[in-house]
């Protein structure tokens, strides 16, 4: 895989090197790509670990904010998530950021699929419910994530003049200016991942095993990750996860609503010539973010 933010390519052999320099003891075990990902991207280390190499970004924020602050959530949160264990420092070989994380079972679901829609909604819900508590006064915050549906406007915009479908685009409108309106998050602000959709949520028989790619978390409004009702659960599931989830109020999920249109919006675009700054598509994400668009016009 090319690295396109510098000047040579990741490759096993290169990952394999910098283990042998770093962690030995590690560096015997197989070495295999994970497909996707942008900003870092995965290797697969044996059965149990994973290396997350810093790819895209040009600032190691991401993998230091994951490093400082999944060990404090993981041991509360209901389902796995990477964990990092062990830490890889820029080098001769390679001059970014690399972390050796646990590796999360399970099938990527913009790969797979959720039979089980009932257990995937309490499933989501309990997992939400146990992030979204009170988050530090150094958690990090986001300029893109978090925030109030007003603030995304001109993302909003852009996704919508590229791919909504002109059958349904007065009803996108009016959900996002209902979005737009509703009040602001009166609580403290809250761990959210931020950042939830098929390719960042694995399955396993038929329902949620794990969430990865904590790159966006932050501290800011809940309704961020409530649009995974929409975005990613089966049809008339967003009910029952709300009932379970049981700590949204009628402003949050108007937010909630505008904001899995935007995601889902994003998922069409990507599946068409993706967005700028972010190399290629995903053809596959194109129906999926459709059928999460339809639910959110549902209300499903």
């Amino acid at each position: 895989m090319t690295d396109t933010g510098t000047d040579f390519e990741i490759t096993a052999d290169l990952v394999r090197d910098v283990l042998r320099e770093q962690h030995p003891d590690l560096a015997g075990l197989a070495i295999r790509e994970v497909a996707g990902g942008w900003g870092n991207q995965m290797w697969r280390l044996g059965e149990e670990l994973a290396v997350r190499v810093q790819r895209m970004d040009p600032s190691p924020e991401v993998q230091l904010k994951e490093r400082r602050w999944l060990p404090v959530l993981a041991p509360r949160l209901p389902l796995p998530v990477p964990v990092p264990v062990l830490f890889g420092e820029p080098s001769e070989r390679f001059p970014k950021l690399w972390t050796v994380m646990t590796w999360v079972d399970g099938e990527p679901l913009d790969h797979g699929s959720i039979s089980r829609g009932v257990h995937a909604a309490d499933t989501l819900a309990g997992f939400l419910r146990a992030l979204h508590v009170e988050a530090p006064a150094e958690a990090p915050v986001s300029a893109d994530f978090g925030v109030h549906p007003r603030d995304c406007t001109d993302g909003f915009e852009s996704f919508f003049q590229a791919v909504v479908p002109d059958g349904v685009a007065a009803e996108v409108r009016v959900v996002w200016d209902d979005a737009v309106a509703a009040p602001e998050w009166e609580g403290p602000p809250v761990w959210v991942h931020g950042d939830l959709h098929p390719a960042n949520v694995v399955v396993s028989d038929g329902t949620l095993s794990g969430i990865v790619d904590f790159g966006a978390l932050s501290a800011g409004d809940p309704a961020w990750d409530l649009a995974a009702a929409w975005v990613l659960l089966p049809a008339g599931m967003a009910s029952r996860f709300f009932d379970v989830y049981a700590h949204a109020d009628e402003a949050a999920i108007r937010r909630a609503r505008g904001l899995a249109v935007v995601k889902s919006l994003f998922l069409m675009l990507m599946g068409q010539n993706g967005v700028r700054g972010l190399p290629g598509g995903k053809p596959h994400w194109g129906p999926e973010g459709r059928a999460a668009l339809d639910r959110v016009l549902k209300g499903a």
